[in-house]
């Protein structure tokens, strides 16, 4: 299975982040498959966000529950990522990933998107 992440490389504060996981080799809907959201921002950890199971049940990490929006398009075999309200801490590289199991720790994910660099900045 290969992941690839598209979207906007800056992003101005206050503006929502949009970004798009592309899948391809493995369909989104099957097996008991989680596609996540996670970022790294500059000097810090990986950052669970989010994920959708294969069955289309969406979880967030609670503390950005009320900003973010996950969602999929299963003809196109994608999933998505909105945050909302965008600040400059928002800034990282975000990558999406699939765990075989439901999982908010990165750790448990297996694959892995190359990463895209997002900048909040005006």
């Amino acid at each position: 299975v290969q992941l690839q992440e598209s979207g906007p490389g800056l992003v101005k504060p206050s503006q929502t982040l949009s970004l798009t996981c592309t899948v391809s080799g493995e369909s989104i809907t099957i097996n008991d498959d989680y596609w996540a959201w996670i970022r790294q921002p500059p000097g810090k950890g990986l950052e669970w966000m989010g994920a959708i199971s294969a069955s289309g049940s969406i979880y967030y990490r609670p503390s950005l529950k009320s900003r973010t929006s996950i969602s999929r398009d299963t003809s196109k075999n994608q999933f998505t990522l909105q945050l909302n309200s965008v600040t400059p801490e928002d800034t990282a590289v975000y990558y999406c990933a699939r765990a075989f199991q439901w999982s908010d720790s990165p750790d448990e994910y297996h694959d892995w998107g190359q990463g895209t660099q997002v900048t909040v900045s005006s």
